[in-house]
């Protein structure tokens, strides 16, 4: 989900160069990438934290953090409710449509490099949103956003096999527990036998992988701008790949009620807008190591969202194979406070 609990991976490994350029849009740095050149510097999206007296968490930072898992976690739980209405690949035009004119007054045009977010958008947001959204019509919001943390892992493999990258020995760990807590889930009979819906959502999670890694193409511009601009050509390609796919989607606005239509005012301001404005603020103040943790919240938040808002009932085996997914992004986004130095000792 552009830029969900998704874009928080680190890899936190000084080998990992072309894992640590993604993050720096994420955090919202002007230099270069979505990430810092070294992860392995603790500091990833604050180059003046060298006094670790200064980075101490707030209570307001805390709650911020807790907030950016909540309305990123509640963004599915919105969604569910709001395919009851239109169908998936619209509601995320329009979604993307609510972003575009929330932000667009508020950045410039990144001249030089409209055509490389296109592609982008192309790739991280109409692709995969189609195709992690029509996942989630088929499963629980429960079920799906547990599944589609596979984001992360695939991020990492993708480092792998396309960028030579090294993880260390806890991350390759953290993925395997990631994979197997799915496999897990698809014991239960109802989500196995919703096998297409579990594989759609993988697909959307490598997919937005892919995405993350033609971020690197882009140069000299935030991540707000990025966001802004990847949503101002997503609503339209998702309008076109909803006219070609889809069915009703006059008769979906004519009959939708305000309850809908605050869904997808949700979806696009809440989550999208306000979620990454805090999100950037964190990173701009504390290191990525330090606040990527709060997002282990974001699947507990859906969860907990779906079973009070939604009605639904995660059997045992969900629940322990969601466990496990949760405990994998645990070992691959929380950084062992010895590996700083020992990865990078050298490091101002």
């Amino acid at each position: 989900m552009i830029w969900q609990r998704h874009e928080i991976f680190s890899g936190w490994n000084g080998h990992n160069i072309g894992i640590a350029k993604l993050y720096r849009h994420l955090c919202g740095v002007s230099d270069d990438m979505y990430i810092p050149d070294r992860i392995s510097i603790p500091d990833a999206c604050h180059e003046d934290n060298a006094d670790s007296d200064m980075n101490r968490l707030s209570p307001i930072d805390v709650t911020m953090g807790l907030l950016v898992a909540l309305v990123w976690g509640m963004g599915f739980v919105f969604a569910k409710a709001a395919l009851d209405q239109f169908p998936p690949i619209f509601l995320m035009a329009l979604r993307f449509s609510v972003t575009a004119v929330a932000l667009v007054w508020f950045v410039r045009p990144p001249t030089g490099q409209l055509h490389r977010i296109f592609w982008i958008a192309v790739v991280s947001a109409a692709i995969q949103y189609s195709l992690t959204f029509n996942g989630l019509k088929g499963l629980d919001a429960s079920v799906a956003v547990l599944v589609v943390q596979l984001e992360v892992p695939f991020l990492v493999l993708i480092g792998v096999f396309a960028l030579g990258e090294t993880p260390d020995i806890r991350k390759w760990i953290g993925i395997a527990m990631a994979f197997v807590g799915v496999a897990l889930m698809m014991g239960e009979p109802k989500i196995g036998a919703a096998w297409v819906s579990v594989l759609l959502v993988i697909g959307g999670a490598f997919t937005w992988a892919i995405g993350q890694a033609m971020i690197r193409t882009l140069k000299e511009i935030d991540g707000l701008t990025t966001t802004a601009w990847v949503a101002i050509w997503a609503a339209p390609q998702l309008f076109i790949m909803s006219f070609l796919l889809e069915k009703n989607q006059l008769n979906s606005m004519m009959t939708a009620e305000w309850v809908d239509w605050t869904a997808v005012i949700y979806l696009g301001l809440v989550m999208t807008a306000l979620g990454y404005a805090l999100w950037y603020s964190l990173v701009r103040k504390h290191p990525v190591s330090q606040v990527a943790p709060f997002l282990l919240m974001l699947p507990v938040f859906s969860v907990a969202g779906s079973i009070a808002f939604l009605g639904e009932r995660p059997t045992l085996t969900a629940l322990a194979g969601g466990a496990v997914v949760i405990a994998g992004l645990a070992f691959i986004l929380i950084e062992q406070p010895q590996s700083r130095a020992q990865a990078d000792p050298g490091a101002e």
